[in-house]
């Protein structure tokens, strides 16, 4: 927003307003930064989604008609809250809030607001090219499309989390240029705080974690895993030991690859409570990415990475744009081929060796502790600068 002639420009009011899932780290760092924004933001809310940690996982009729039923009711409650909220010049719709977007926009334009939809990921593109859901060109994934277009169309500004995710977006629904930005997702830094790497000699302890979907690429891990554990230790003795920790849609085929090649240092944790894994980080050595080939996975940076970086740890993840727009490779930062598990097999002894290593240790040590944190301060001057652009080119005009 620029300066008038009367003096500053006045700061900008929000609001934030829709069916967001608050259990979300996304969601709540979006709520924060629009905090430090607008001290005096307004918030309404209602999730229909609580408690339930993987949408994929929702099964069976009564259940999916009983989320149907409660998302559906919660509308005329938002609406009636939205027209009594206090004046705003932009109201920021969280993610998953496709619907939500379509039905305020006529009380948004009633009360001269802008909408900023902060999408995040795109649901077509989660279920029909990421996770299969539904089939490539069936009726309800066509469907799904229009309606997901028709969603960025109407919204004033579309967030996506990285600028290789909203480039790939623009292009899906022939969005115009500046419809889309990018803000990171960051990370909880009351919650993950730097760490002094672990002082010891025995294994090097690795650590995954994460929902079982397909970008995380966890076949590619399984099978690097097997080829360290058909590799001897040399002379040096070093060895590795792998804990992976998650569930969702993959979980059931995950779990019987890891059977049927009979790994032996591996150690399998179902779900631990999110305010678990700095704990959890600090015991390891080094931290794992995504693997995953093509598609999303080389558009998004996953939670996690930012979690990683944040707890100063070593970290081996997939190369792609989203990833470079992020960290470099380094001592401590080790990106390695997509879809590939030989070169992960070798990333992790390279630098479980350097980890164990008298000289070298110390410097991988000294780069994580330097990594680069995504804090709050970071999305919150990002997500300024997106609405900033909002208000400018509404003012503007066409």
């Amino acid at each position: 927003m620029t300066a008038s002639n009367d003096g500053p420009a006045r700061p900008m009011r929000l609001a934030i307003w829709g069916t967001y899932d608050t259990g979300k780290p996304r969601v709540r760092l979006l709520i924060d930064a629009a905090r430090r924004i607008d001290p005096d933001l307004t918030l309404v809310n209602r999730n229909p989604w609580q408690g339930i940690e993987d949408k994929s996982t929702v099964r069976g009729l009564w259940a999916r008609l009983r989320i149907a039923w409660a998302w559906l009711a919660s509308y005329p409650l938002l609406i009636f809250a939205y027209l009594r909220m206090p004046r705003h010049d932009i109201v920021l719709v969280p993610y998953l809030g496709n619907l939500d977007v379509v039905l305020l926009l006529p009380f948004a334009r009633l009360r001269g607001a802008r909408i900023c939809w902060d999408m995040f990921i795109s649901l077509y593109d989660t279920i029909v090219i990421d996770r299969k859901l539904l089939p490539e060109g069936s009726w309800r994934a066509r469907a799904l499309y229009h309606f997901e277009r028709a969603s960025v169309r109407l919204a004033d500004k579309v967030l996506m989390d990285t600028r290789a995710h909203a480039a790939y977006v623009r292009d899906l629904y022939k969005a115009p240029p500046n419809k889309l930005s990018s803000v990171w997702v960051g990370a909880e830094t009351a919650l993950f705080r730097p760490t002094p790497m672990p002082a010891r000699s025995g294994p090097v302890e690795v650590l995954f974690y994460g929902q079982f979907i397909a970008l995380h690429g966890l076949e590619t891990l399984i099978d690097a895993i097997d080829l360290i554990e058909a590799s001897p230790p040399r002379g040096d003795g070093l060895a590795c030991r792998f804990t992976i920790v998650g569930t969702g849609q993959e979980a059931a085929a995950i779990d019987a690859r890891i059977a049927r090649q009979g790994l032996r240092n591996l150690r399998r944790i179902d779900w631990v409570d999110y305010t678990e894994l700095p704990d959890l980080i600090a015991t390891s050595d080094i931290c794992l990415g995504i693997f995953a080939g093509e598609g999303k996975a080389g558009r998004v940076i996953p939670n996690k990475m930012f979690q990683i970086l944040a707890s100063g740890r070593a970290l081996i993840t997939r190369d792609s744009p989203a990833a470079r727009e992020l960290v470099e490779p380094g001592a401590a930062i080790r990106l390695v081929r997509p879809a590939d598990p030989r070169a992960l097999a070798e990333e992790v002894v390279a630098l479980a060796r350097d980890l164990r290593d008298p000289v070298r240790g110390p410097h991988v040590a000294a780069h994580a502790a330097k990594m680069p944190a995504v804090d709050e301060k970071l999305v919150a001057r990002q997500l300024a600068s997106c609405l900033r652009s909002l208000l400018q080119g509404h003012a503007a005009g066409p």
